[in-house]
């Protein structure tokens, strides 16, 4: 099959691909769109099955940076880089370096930020050998949050403030009175975790790691479920802050929840699982608005603004999204439909 007759193609401007046999590095970099600004996007590190389950990812990812970057008012494009490996086990400092090499050959039509299975440490290796990295930076932070450039407290913060107002959206009630599954507790989801904590949320926490697991349940009071029970839970929120595609057509007929508002990217499987979810009732905040926080905190970072500035661009989650929800029942057509309406009109699709 040609790369352009790929599901999720949808006229990217330009897929690399490269294989380094010396650090064994096996990356692709994905760019959908630059109508708005040079394109930005995390770099993934993930043992992915295959190369085609490596390339279906980055092209979903960069197409969401481009929606991302258009509902967050930024003035950038959409892009992102997988590399295919175990984190834990395969990154090395040398693969690092030729990935630096690999993202230098744009010439800066795409900048790296951290993702999945990377971290600030990582980028500031790639960051030897090309000058077209952000967030290893920074000059403004959130509240008792070190600057060292990594953008997961404001990705929190930002899911934190969306998950709050879309509880009031569609249930009416605070969240000392909401009970809230989250699946995925990594640098996002465990901060999310300790916000909801503090604003008297009921926990239940599943992850594939038990150690987070552990942790949650005794920072947070959390109770720990196993993924296979977690989507039938009955629960007011799911938030899913792990990888990708979670709802799908198995999930999405477990789901008692009455909102589903979380951090992970490409959360549905497909496009149309959004207006299934609408004819169950359940509030969908779009993945791409709701997580925007740490692209535009890295945002921030490159122009001169401040802590307060950064704090109120990231708080706007909360209009944007009720914007969207009213929109959505005021033409009938699912949340995910009309924040892709709004996104492509900004960015000229």
């Amino acid at each position: 099959m040609s790369i352009f007759e790929h599901s999720e193609f949808d006229n990217h401007e330009h897929v690399a691909f490269c294989r380094d046999k010396r650090s064994g590095l096996s990356a692709i970099i994905a760019i959908h769109n630059t109508g708005l600004g040079v394109s930005l996007g995390g770099c993934r590190m993930w043992p992915y099955k295959s190369s085609e389950d490596a390339l279906h990812d980055v092209l979903r990812l960069s197409k969401g940076m481009t929606y991302k970057a258009a509902m967050a008012g930024l003035k950038q494009g959409g892009g992102k880089a997988v590399i295919i490996g175990d984190p834990s086990t395969e990154k090395t400092p040398e693969m690092m370096a030729a990935m630096g090499k690999f993202i230098d050959s744009l010439s800066g039509n795409y900048i790296s930020a951290e993702d999945s299975g990377m971290t600030v440490i990582d980028l500031k290796l790639i960051e030897k050998t090309t000058s077209y990295v952000a967030g290893t930076h920074a000059k403004y932070h959130l509240d008792n949050n070190s600057t060292d450039g990594n953008p997961a407290p404001s990705t929190a913060y930002g899911v934190f403030v969306g998950l709050k107002a879309s509880v009031d959206y569609a249930l009416g009630q605070e969240l000392k009175d909401t009970s809230i599954l989250i699946e995925g507790l990594g640098q996002v989801g465990m901060r999310l975790a300790a916000h909801l904590y503090k604003s008297g949320a009921k926990l239940y926490v599943t992850d594939i790691n038990q150690v987070n697991i552990e942790k949650a349940v005794q920072a947070y009071d959390a109770v720990a479920v196993t993924i296979e029970e977690a989507h039938s839970l009955n629960v007011d929120v799911y938030a899913p802050c792990a990888l990708g595609a979670t709802l799908n057509e198995n999930t999405i007929n477990e789901l008692k929840v009455r909102v589903v508002a979380g951090a992970a990217n490409n959360q549905l499987e497909k496009e149309e699982f959004g207006e299934i979810l609408m004819t169950k009732g359940i509030i969908y905040a779009p993945d791409y608005v709701i997580n925007a926080g740490g692209v535009i905190d890295i945002y921030h970072q490159s122009i001169v603004s401040s802590k307060q500035k950064l704090k109120e661009h990231i708080e706007a989650i909360e209009q944007t999204l009720i914007e969207i929800y009213r929109r959505s029942k005021a033409e009938s057509k699912a949340t995910n439909l009309i924040a892709n309406k709004i996104a492509e009109e900004r960015f000229g699709k």
